[in-house]
């Protein structure tokens, strides 16, 4: 009966993820730049080895707020998406890791859950509606 009911929504089914990924990193993008800005970044990622880390500030400022926003928009969804899954392996490796696999605080399983997203976009692309289904297949 349910898939009577939604088996012709198939093509919109990776929407709500869309709307959910997309919404945490831009959240999370906008946080980094307007809360703690390009020197708060870097300073956090001086603590954690990163060097240089004002370089390292906007491309993780940049990574999460337009790799949000086009992950929403569905513009070039895979290839955000895999930036965004080497940035949370990153952060895994080199920060999460040491904290444990649960909540509260920073947990990894929060990241793992994002990967697995990030992983099921790549694998599937956008669907609909995207500005993807405009592109050529080979973007």
């Amino acid at each position: 009966m349910l898939a009577r009911i939604f088996g012709t929504a198939e093509p919109w089914s990776l929407l709500p993820l869309r709307i959910a990924l997309g919404g945490i990193f831009i959240v999370h993008g906008s946080q980094k730049l307007f809360v703690f800005g390009f020197p708060g970044v870097a300073k956090y990622l001086i603590a954690r080895g990163f060097h240089p880390a004002m370089f390292w500030a906007v491309v993780l400022i940049l990574v999460e707020l337009l790799g949000g926003i086009a992950i929403l928009v569905g513009f070039m969804t895979r290839w955000a998406v895999a930036l965004i899954t080497i940035e949370m392996i990153v952060a895994i490796y080199r920060v999460v890791w040491r904290t444990g696999f649960f909540v509260p605080g920073v947990g990894v399983e929060f990241n793992i859950a994002l990967i697995a997203a990030c992983l099921t976009l790549l694998l599937a692309g956008a669907k609909r509606p995207s500005i993807d289904q405009g592109l050529p297949k080979e973007l």
